[in-house]
């Protein structure tokens, strides 16, 4: 028998060279996760966009040159450094269960972009490559499972940002790829400087890609100011915004279910009297919350008094959000179109429905990570058609809450001639939480994107009123019953982004995958030559 004897002054058997071995290797994991913070940090309630420049170039740096393993891994960590926090406000009232399942679920969609980011980094001009990637994983994350969740899109933290105007262009895929550009793009200007400074050589190509892909976001932003119109091209029109508030924040916000259209029918009212008063202008139309009558108007005639007083108070053609209850099937979360003097006479069935908060999807298997899906007892169905109503001769888009985050759902209406947008929300579920400011961002950059003014009115708060531009001009405190009245440009014309559509983000996946199939070829001619 043998035995092998490490030498006592082996400097690789050492504690103090194991630490110096563990150190390094800490460093990308911890780069990754640092660079995922940042890209959380950009996102509203506060104002550092530009915290996704550097986010990415880090990101670059960790991805850069990597195996695909590693990127798998690393990009985890960025992932889970970016949904952790970004999405906390999912367990605000359910505990951290469902919370933690999403954000890793969601890490995981970045974790798979991040291995193709780490596989197109070798190829010459990679940061186009690597920012189609990017935004190719979005448009991926958007659609499945269940419908898809865009929640933490790029585009969606960039409300203030420099680059805004190319939502006008391409729509969110555009902006978010062109800001992911820029971000590797000046990771990839550091690299080349670094290679100067060490061979004395200037890296010609590299200093291109570089350039390119910082300056070109820019000038394209840049060029594209003028798309950025608040004039008013079909005059102007005056709406309210009514904010009822609710009676305790939380999933019970609706358990005095009769409370909380009483506080909106309240403070429509009280606006009434401030108009006739003149302290406020007369409203066009006014413009009520979703779930802001969680009692079915159709079925319960103390719910449609309620209302039709409110309404004739106002004396203007309201919106109304109501869950509906049919007799049979499932329920339907509705947008009324109600006139002073006709009632209800159109209606808008949410088109986007919310896993998991509408309905319950794997009841059996989701029960068991929290007992909070049997307060989901009867599931919502999806509506079928676009939602536009004529209301005093204005063309108002509807976009219900969590489908202000879908791109589709918002350019369908613009499509059908809508001259302004409303985002009726509740957001009372998630508390004081980020969500509403997350979400009201999303308004913003649509519309710009749009070039359309967006009126959201909330529940609980935040409600707005916001331009064209994206610029908000009247908004509410959280938890605060109040009504907002402003007169908005109305406009018609459509943007690059509304008349091309899906184009943009189908030619970036192209582009992405054109990059991860050129990437596949080199390998089986490496490997046919060895």
């Amino acid at each position: 028998m043998s035995a092998t004897i490490t030498p006592v002054d082996d400097p690789q058997s050492t504690p103090t060279a194991g630490g110096r071995r563990l150190l390094p290797g800490l460093v990308r994991p911890a780069a990754a996760v640092l660079s995922g913070v940042m890209l959380y940090l950009s996102f509203p309630p506060r104002p550092l966009w530009w915290l996704v420049l550097p986010g990415f170039a880090l990101l670059g740096w960790t991805l850069h040159g990597r195996r695909l393993r590693a990127g798998f891994g690393l990009g985890l960590l960025a992932g889970l450094g970016f949904m952790l926090p970004l999405l906390h406000w999912t367990g605000e009232e359910v505990g951290p269960v469902p919370w933690l399942a999403l954000a890793v679920a969601e890490a995981l969609f970045v974790a798979v972009g991040c291995i193709g980011i780490a596989a197109v980094s070798r190829l010459a001009w990679w940061p186009v490559w690597a920012a189609a990637v990017w935004t190719l994983d979005e448009a991926v994350r958007a659609r499945v499972p269940f419908g898809g969740f865009p929640w933490g899109k790029i585009a969606f933290g960039q409300a203030d940002s420099a680059f805004l105007p190319l939502a006008a262009v391409g729509g969110t895929p555009l902006l978010s790829f062109a800001v992911v550009l820029c971000g590797f793009g000046l990771f990839e200007a550091v690299r080349s400087f670094r290679t100067y400074r060490s061979t004395g050589q200037v890296p010609r190509a590299a200093v291109a890609a570089a350039a390119a892909a910082v300056l070109v976001p820019l000038a394209g932003a840049l060029a594209a100011l003028p798309l950025v119109d608040d004039s008013a091209e079909d005059g102007t029109a005056t709406v309210a915004a009514i904010q009822g508030n609710v009676p305790r924040l939380g999933l019970d916000f609706n358990s005095q279910r009769r409370a909380v259209l009483d506080n909106h029918a309240r403070r429509t009212e009280q606006l009434a009297r401030e108009v006739k008063a003149g302290k406020v202008p007369q409203p066009d139309f006014v413009l009520w919350p979703e779930n802001s009558s969680d009692l079915d108007p159709y079925r319960n005639a103390d719910a449609r008094i309620v209302i039709d007083d409110a309404v004739k108070a106002i004396d203007a053609p309201t919106v109304v959000g109501a869950v509906v209850e049919p007799d049979t099937g499932k329920l339907r979360n509705t947008l009324i179109q109600w006139d002073p003097n006709g009632g209800p006479v159109a209606t808008y069935d949410k088109r986007h429905i919310q896993p998991f908060g509408e309905y319950m999807p794997m009841r059996s298997i989701a029960r068991v990570f929290s007992s909070d899906v049997d307060r989901v007892q009867r599931d919502f169905g999806p509506g079928k058609k676009v939602g536009v109503f004529d209301l005093a001769g204005t063309q108002v888009g509807l976009v219900t809450c969590y489908e202000a985050a879908f791109d589709d759902a918002v350019r369908d209406t613009v499509e059908h001639g809508s001259q302004l947008i409303a985002v009726p929300s509740n957001n009372a579920t998630f508390g004081r939480s980020e969500m509403t400011y997350q979400q009201l961002a999303m308004s913003r950059v649509r519309a710009v994107e749009h070039s359309r003014s967006v009126v959201v009115p909330v529940t609980s708060g935040v409600s707005a009123i916001i331009r064209p531009d994206g610029t908000i001009v009247q908004q509410t405190k959280m938890f605060t019953a109040d009504a907002l009245v402003d007169k908005v440009p109305l406009r018609s014309s459509l943007t690059p982004a509304t008349r091309l559509g899906t184009l943009p983000e189908g030619l970036l996946a192209l582009i992405a995958v054109a990059g991860l199939g050129w990437v596949a070829v080199r390998s089986v001619r490496v490997r046919r030559a060895r």
